[in-house]
């Protein structure tokens, strides 16, 4: 998977990274703490680090200080994709969503199968767009972070990678609302 263009100069990223959860905090948080190594290990800039409780509408008004933040890039989540009663962050992500990456959840349950077989259909892992700002919400435990981050989020946010990465279109992202400009 390491189809990376050399020739093309590495283009780092500020992502901020967002623990659902009501238990844990900086000290216990293991999954936020391998997505932060990750990002940094990457090259990338971490531009914040949050432990938000598992209310939808706390994890709606965080997305959307970094939504509104041009200093915010890319949000990554990970906790509260599951089916209990407390999992609410795929519902706060695509509250905000105004574009879904149908892909990503794909891509991420078949990496996942090949680790924990038919579990993976626990997860529901999901991306979209919002205000420019690319939205990422993983599971909570530490090695569905390695899978999204090791399996797809190294490559589609690294600009030297090929055939097409999500850096490359950040520019467009918002170009929706030049339509109809004159």
């Amino acid at each position: 998977m390491t189809n990376i263009d050399e020739n093309r100069e590495f283009i780092p990223v500020h992502i901020a990274v967002m623990t659902v959860s009501d238990s844990r905090d900086m000290a216990t948080d293991k999954s936020g703490d391998i997505l932060s190594d990750r990002v940094r290990e990457a090259g990338h800039h971490l531009a914040d680090r949050v432990i938000v409780r598992d209310e939808k509408s706390d994890i709606i008004a965080q997305l959307e200080r970094w939504i509104a933040d041009p200093k915010i890039d890319v949000v990554i989540s990970t906790g509260g994709t599951g089916l209990t009663g407390r999992d609410v962050t795929p519902e706060a992500f695509h509250a905000v969503f105004e574009k879904e990456i149908d892909g990503f959840s794909a891509i991420f349950h078949r990496i996942s199968f090949e680790k924990i077989g038919v579990s993976t259909i626990q997860s529901r892992a999901t991306a979209g767009v919002a205000g420019g700002t690319y939205l990422f919400a993983l599971p909570g435990s530490p090695g569905a972070c390695k899978d999204g981050w090791d399996g797809i989020l190294k490559w589609q946010l690294d600009y030297r990678f090929r055939p097409c990465n999500f850096v490359e279109i950040m520019p467009r992202l918002e170009e929706h609302k030049q339509r109809g400009k004159s």
